[in-house]
């Protein structure tokens, strides 16, 4: 059973200001309760603002060999837990013990990694004639990260702060918030200087809406559903602090008509069924020639009946989704779709045989699914696949992009010219030809799928403001 009762604030490990309340955290693959936490309050959130106040104002003057060395040292201390980590995000997420040691934990390790890489040469400094433009910290920052990718999440946001200067206050998830937790122990064996982050436990409520309002935040960073980025958004108006959202996605994922569809159709179906579906990216629609749906149906089928589900401390390749709401929601939405008449290729409502506990989902395949249905509109955040029928390229375009979201998109076909021309349409954040992934591309979305980009150097420009100095270098008299 663990026990996260303290916040990391200012370099140390405090009890809450206003006395102790804890939330239980469950095991999504037993339902046993494993852990609790503190939750905080707007009290504890102004402690831990204050204190990144303070380390601001030394933290933000900071060379760049001085940031350089901290997150290296944080890159060796994440290094030494990566069997811990491992084990927490199986815990509290029920991502298989595979999928956290080759992905869920490597990814985190790897925005710290590139963080560090870009600093060794990112211009903060650029000559314009007689002006000279700075881009310098943009101070205090609030985190709110989510459950499907803790430490990903996590990572991707705190790496570019503490490279560019910034100081922080996190909120990881309540609902799998052990990996957080010990993200703030390995910032403190990193002697990561006091103050420059800070971590509250909370929920929504009581600590990410006070984290979100702040008026001493300069910025809030959230990662999440579109419904409560709009949230986050209002309560932050007020002080026009930058706002940076990763909302969701029902990515599109063409298939092109060549001789690589059998093999394009199970690289999607697989990518879906990644994580239980939880990914705000995952391509969920997939768009494929109508007069080749037969042939899409026999390869999804055979593809995702060969994804094994159980215990994900076992050899399975899927393990639950989070939580008993998150199961009842897919559950809902599969039903939904077979009640607007799609054909249900594979799986369906309910546990897999076999298994009485856990929030365990079939693995899902939906084919003939129009623009219209729910299951084509809806984030399900499940491993629930929608296979839609297209005449031509240019109309597999336009159903791609005729959705609120535009988070990610994929193209997937044999004729690379052709993906790249499709690619170029595709009105979306981030598009993979094949499979292609790049840690250092910038990744967010357009339209409710969010504002600003993470990963890369694009990351590093959300956490700077922009001065222009003019009369800086004035030009020799004549």
């Amino acid at each position: 059973m663990r026990e996260y009762l303290k916040f990391y604030i200012d370099g140390a490990w405090v009890d809450p200001a206003e006395g102790l309340k804890t939330l239980d955290v469950e095991n999504p693959a037993t339902e046993e309760t494993v852990g609790k936490i503190a939750l905080g309050t707007a009290a504890d959130v102004d402690k831990a603002v204050k204190a990144a106040r303070k380390a601001f104002e030394t933290w933000s003057q900071t060379s760049r060999e001085e940031r350089l060395e901290v997150l290296q040292r944080i890159l060796a201390e994440y290094q030494k837990r990566f069997g811990d980590l491992t084990a927490a995000v199986t815990e509290e997420m029920g991502a298989p013990a595979s999928l956290a040691q080759r992905a869920q934990v490597p990814a985190g390790m790897g925005h710290l990694a590139t963080a560090a890489n870009i600093l060794k040469d990112f211009k903060f400094q650029e000559d314009r004639g007689e002006t000279l433009i700075v881009k310098e910290p943009i101070g205090v920052c609030s985190f709110i990260t989510p459950w499907n990718w803790p430490l990903n999440q996590i990572a991707c946001k705190v790496a570019p702060a503490i490279a560019t200067g910034c100081t922080m206050v996190l909120k990881p998830s309540e609902v799998a918030p052990f990996s957080g937790h010990i993200f703030a122990e390995i910032m403190h064996a990193a002697g990561v200087p006091a103050g420059v982050f800070n971590l509250v436990h909370g929920d929504g409520p009581g600590v990410g809406a006070a984290l979100s309002s702040h008026p001493d935040v300069d910025m809030v960073s959230f990662t999440g559903s579109t419904r409560a980025g709009i949230e986050v958004a209002k309560a932050a108006a007020p002080t026009v602090k930058r706002v940076h959202q990763e909302l969701g996605g029902k990515s599109p994922n063409i298939v092109l008509d060549d001789d690589a569809f059998s093999k394009s159709v199970a690289r999607g179906v697989m990518h879906v069924m990644t994580n239980s579906g939880q990914s705000c990216n995952a391509p969920t629609r997939m768009l494929v020639p109508s007069k080749r749906m037969d042939e899409a149906m026999a390869v999804a089928k055979a593809t995702a009946e060969n994804v094994t589900v159980g215990d994900p401390n076992g050899n399975f390749s899927m393990g639950p989704v989070v939580s008993k709401t998150q199961w009842e929601k897919i559950q809902g939405l599969i039903q939904k779709g077979v009640d607007e008449g799609a054909t249900l290729v594979v799986g369906g409502t309910g546990r897999p045989d076999g298994l009485e506990k856990g929030h365990y989902v079939k693995p899902t395949v939906f084919a003939n699914v129009t623009s219209d249905m729910t299951i084509a509109k809806e984030e399900i955040f499940g491993p629930v696949l929608s296979i839609l029928g297209y005449e031509s390229v240019e109309q597999a375009v336009k159903i791609g992009n005729d959705t609120e979201y535009g988070l990610a998109g994929y193209v997937n076909g044999a004729d690379l010219a052709k993906a790249r021309e499709v690619a170029f349409k595709l009105r979306a954040g981030q598009v993979s030809i094949n499979g292609a992934s790049d840690m250092t591309a910038p990744f967010g979305g357009y339209k409710q799928s969010g504002n600003g980009r993470e990963w890369g150097d694009y990351a590093f420009h959300e956490f700077l403001e922009t001065k222009a100095i003019m009369g800086y270098a004035p030009k020799a008299a004549e």
